[in-house]
């Protein structure tokens, strides 16, 4: 049987985001600023989960936000990148000097495959993941073992990086390579989510733009957060001196008066509930009877 298309170098992602674990917290000021607006969506959800599992927890900064709204769950963070596990070890060790509350919470780091966990079925009560389906070369695994982690009435929630991402860089170059990641659309997404068994998924999608002084510091930036290009069809070479002067001089024509180019960011936001099964294992479907007290 021949073996299915892979279309994300799944190696690269690891080589970049293993190179950009010191550096990470340094530079992803977007990575804060969207889990931010991830926890503030909980306001509005009714949920009191057990085990909270981040899922591609990079440097663990997500897992003292979520202790704090939820500290009486446990937590476990994992990540296929064993640096950026050692750099959130790290900096969990330094944060208990200085929040004490820490000190009582122990939070286990496992390296995995977003696509085969180590853990039982029905054992995770909210399962998050922030930015980073788009880093996957099959986000449908990754969301089927969700729904087999969850426990029935169990939130996933999640956001990725749409289409729209860094489309100035895309249209910069004219050497026919890839330079982006694949963005995946948000009606995708929730098709996946439906395809798994999700219950009443919800998909939203705002546009960002981020402002660098150059085309320079935007590489730079994507860099040392890890988030470069890592899709099979990008150049495995050198791209020549030639190539990056146009790329550059086409950038710097985005520039606006103050001199500075636009980087835009199409965030991606989901959310869907594990819902009782309607069907045995076997394929039979489930039938459920509500009891009414019968009146005299």
């Amino acid at each position: 049987m021949k073996a299915p298309a892979q279309f994300v170098d799944q190696r690269q992602v690891r080589r970049s985001f293993a190179r950009a674990a010191a550096s990470y917290d340094e530079v992803a000021v977007l990575q804060r600023e969207i889990a931010s607006r991830m926890l503030a969506r909980l306001d509005y959800v009714r949920i009191e989960p057990q085990r909270i599992l981040d899922l591609g927890c990079g440097t663990g900064a997500n897992l003292t936000a979520l202790h704090a709204r939820y500290p009486g769950a446990l937590l476990i963070g994992a990540d296929f990148c064993e640096n950026m596990l050692r750099a959130s070890q790290a900096s969990r060790s330094r944060l208990r000097w200085l929040m004490p509350f820490l000190r009582r919470q122990r939070t286990p780091l496992l390296a995995a495959d977003a696509g085969a966990l180590p853990f039982p079925p029905q054992s995770i009560g909210l399962l998050w993941s922030n930015l980073m389906l788009h880093w996957l070369d099959d986000p449908l695994a990754a969301f089927r073992e969700a729904h087999r982690l969850l426990d029935v009435g169990g939130l996933l929630m999640f956001s990725a990086f749409g289409p729209d991402t860094l489309k100035e860089l895309r249209s910069s170059f004219k050497d026919g390579h890839v330079h982006t990641q694949r963005f995946t659309d948000m009606h995708d997404y929730g098709d996946m989510l439906l395809e798994c068994g999700f219950s009443d998924p919800v998909m939203d999608a705002e546009l960002l733009t981020m402002t660098y002084a150059g085309f320079d510091q935007l590489l730079i930036d994507l860099r040392h957060s890890g988030s470069t290009c890592a899709m099979q069809a990008r150049s495995h070479g050198l791209t020549g001196r030639a190539a990056w002067a146009r790329a550059r001089a086409a950038y710097a024509r985005l520039a606006a008066d103050d001199g500075r180019v636009p980087a835009t960011v199409e965030v991606v936001y989901g959310h869907a509930w594990k819902a009782a099964p309607r069907k045995t294992p076997a394929g039979l479907s489930i039938v459920r009877f509500d009891p009414q007290q019968r009146m005299r």
